[in-house]
This record gives structure tokens, C-alpha cells and sequence, in this order.
């Protein structure tokens, strides 16, 4: 009787792995920028702060898409942020008015998010809290 001859293991497909890898380095860039940005920390305080009170609250579904909508972007404007002003500082060490503009400009960028992601709080948190502490 012939014995089958033994498979090698399988190897996931190169592009799964190289998928995989892309999430490696996109966490390894946040845990990056959270260890120096102070803003960033911020902002970690804030989404758990709005979490919690979320859930607090009972968020029905819409309001926890337009409140996760809000939170990813305020931490995309900081990242592209922080990402800006590191390409910036590479390519530009010396002072020079166009860098100092595309840095102003990027951090005006999480500023209007920013703002925007307080009016939804203010929408969706807003009643809740007012009724609350209203009584």
C-alpha cells in the first residue's frame, strides 16, 4: 500500500499577509502618535467620556452612528495632523512661512472637526443632560 505523500503546511496568500501587515503598521502609527501627541490624549479622554455617557444615556442607533461618525473623525484630523507636521519638520528643519502655513492649516483642519463633533455631542447629549441636571 503507498502512503500518501504529506501536504506542506499552508501558507496564508502574500497579499493576506501583506494585508495584515498594513493593520500592523496603521496601529503602530496611532500607538506612535498617541506617545507624543498630547492631543491625542485629549482626545482618548473625550471618546471615553462620550462613550460612557452614550451608553448611559441608551443611544438609540442612529445616534451612535452620527456620535462614531464624529469621534473617527476628530482622530483622523489629529493623525493627518500629526502627519503633516512631522512631513513638514523632514523636509523644512528651518523656519519658513509656507511650512508654518501647512502646519496652521492642519491643525485649523481638526479645529473645524473638532467643533463640528461638539455640535453633534451638543445635539445628542445636549437634551439629555439639560433634562437631567434641569429637574
Amino acid at each position: 500500500m503507498v502512503e500518501p505523500t504529506p501536504q506542506p503546511p499552508r501558507r496564508l496568500p502574500a497579499l493576506v499577509r501583506q494585508r495584515a501587515a498594513s493593520f500592523g503598521y496603521a496601529f503602530r502609527g496611532v500607538w506612535a502618535a498617541l506617545q507624543t501627541e498630547v492631543h491625542l490624549w485629549f482626545h482618548a479622554v473625550a471618546t471615553v467620556v462620550t462613550v460612557g455617557l452614550g451608553l448611559y444615556f441608551g443611544l438609540e442607533r442612529w445616534e451612535w452612528a452620527a456620535v462614531a461618525l464624529a469621534v473617527g473623525a476628530v482622530w483622523c484630523a489629529e493623525l493627518v495632523n500629526t502627519a503633516i507636521e512631522a512631513v513638514v519638520n523632514l523636509v523644512s528643519p528651518d523656519y519658513h512661512p509656507l511650512a508654518g502655513r501647512a502646519k496652521d492649516v492642519a491643525a485649523g483642519a481638526v479645529l473645524v472637526m473638532a467643533l463640528a463633533a461638539l455640535a453633534v455631542g451638543l445635539l445628542i447629549f445636549g437634551p439629555r443632560v439639560w433634562a437631567l441636571f434641569g429637574r
